[in-house]
């Protein structure tokens, strides 16, 4: 029996149209045959191509700045470097922040790279065999001994200290960061691929993949993506800057001056409970930034936006409706005050209650905060673009695209249009478990 319930009616004010042709931009799908862009498959990338069309359609030019308050891996701002365009990025998670950094450092030495392939080359058999005398237990947490082969492991160790040994702090060692954080999946013995990890399932492939075979084919071809996107660029990157920073996009007053940006472009995390922190758990696990999940809510899942109910504690004040949200956009909160209170309701009758009222209420309290930012740094007759899915836990729908861009219209914006992409949740309709809610990906684009 379908969960879906009907809630009171909500219609803003914006147009809606759909995008032809346009169906994959929400997902990484380009990027994943682009240079530089698939060094990491970060599970909520989307298209460079979406970014590539945002900045020849409305205009923006070499000189303007385009941002992106949620960063991620940094394929708004490399499309902008590869145009010549200046970017600014904020990514709350530290990991996911340090990628987007290599990403755009294409100053790599090409001496560096070959000598340190030569080191690893000679010795990495060596290291290993070192390291055997160790026990894997006292350096890994239980999830990295599921994943690989103990032989394996023992290889991905020393290549780790001989990029410690041997790379000093500068943009080859974080070239090789994600080198050695692109491998980690490949080489595994087990399901994991993105963006979820199954250490008690063998992965299904007929080809082992070895530490040092698979370091060199990367260390080459990300070499090559370097020079290639170089040529790609035509010399167009060369005078634009880039300000990425590792912090909070719901309030960027230190480093961003009002109406100094031309343009945003974006895509928050969708509002369907996926928790960001642990999709890159098998990553901080083996760099040693986190040894457990408490490690991991501690140093990451707390520092970002709320989009999962394992963010939620619910004895926390922070999830009721902020009180100038309430004064900003009345409208906006009744619904999602209701929606709320709905949710409340229902997850009394599930086995997993899980805290959904609470995540919806989070969202869009940071989600106003963020959106109120962004029409502070913006200038005067430029547009902010969201790529966004509505979601409906327990089946209570929630409208993200129209609930935005009624936030954008009462934080001030002049219109708000809604282009949608595609359709989402066909592949659950077998599952009598889910809900039936038909929903959707679009482009909320606010003008100002």
């Amino acid at each position: 029996m379908s969960t879906q319930l009907a809630l009171s009616f909500y219609e803003p004010q914006v147009k809606t149209i759909e995008k032809k042709g346009q169906s994959e931009w929400g997902t990484f799908k380009d990027s994943l045959r682009a240079p530089v862009h698939r060094w990491f498959t970060y599970p909520a990338g989307f298209s460079y191509k979406a970014v590539e069309h945002s900045i020849e359609r409305f205009d923006i030019k070499r000189g303007n700045t385009i941002y992106d308050p949620f960063m991620g891996s940094g394929t708004t701002n490399l499309t902008a470097k590869t145009l010549g365009i200046n970017s600014i990025g904020t990514e709350a998670h530290p990991f996911v922040y340090r990628i987007a950094r290599a990403k755009l450092n294409w100053d790599i030495d090409e001496k560096i790279v070959r000598e340190f392939s030569k080191i690893v080359d000679s010795q990495l058999a060596k290291k290993s065999k070192s390291l055997q005398k160790k026990k894997l237990i006292s350096e890994f947490p239980e999830l990295i001994l599921k994943c690989y082969e103990e032989s394996t492991i023992y290889d991905l160790w020393a290549l780790r200290d001989l990029a410690n040994e041997n790379l000093g702090n500068n943009g080859s060692k974080e070239f090789f960061f994600v080198v050695i954080t692109a491998m980690l999946r490949s080489v595994s013995v087990a399901a994991t691929g993105w963006p979820y990890i199954a250490p008690n399932k063998k992965k299904v492939t007929s080809i082992d993949k070895d530490v040092l075979t698979e370091f060199l084919r990367l260390t080459n071809q990300m070499f090559s993506d370097i020079q290639a996107i170089k040529v790609w660029a035509h010399g167009k990157n060369q005078d634009s800057t880039h300000l990425l920073v590792n912090g909070d996009s719901r309030n960027t007053k230190e480093f961003i001056k009002n109406q100094s940006v031309d343009h945003v472009f974006t895509s928050p995390p969708y509002l369907n409970n996926f928790d960001y922190a642990d999709r890159t758990r098998l990553e901080l696990y083996f760099w040693g930034e986190a040894k457990s999940w408490g490690e991991i809510s501690e140093k990451i899942r707390t520092q970002l936006m709320t989009s999962a109910t394992t963010q939620i504690n619910r004895s926390d004040l922070r999830y009721e409706i902020l009180d100038e949200f309430k004064k900003d956009c009345p409208a906006v909160t009744s619904f999602i005050e209701d929606s709320v209170n709905k949710l409340m309701t229902i997850r009394k009758t599930k086995g997993g209650k899980k805290s959904y009222d609470l995540m919806v209420a989070g969202y869009f309290n940071d989600m106003y905060q963020i959106v109120r930012d962004v029409s502070r740094v913006l200038r005067p007759f430029s547009k902010a673009l969201f790529v966004l899915g509505d979601s409906a836990p327990y089946g209570v729908h929630i409208p993200t695209d129209k609930l935005i861009g009624d936030i954008g219209i009462s934080l001030g914006f002049d219109s708000c249009e809604i282009e949608i992409l595609r359709t989402r949740g066909d592949k659950w309709k077998a599952n009598p478990q889910r809900h039936t809610v038909p929903l959707r990906e679009s482009i909320v684009i606010l003008s100002k």
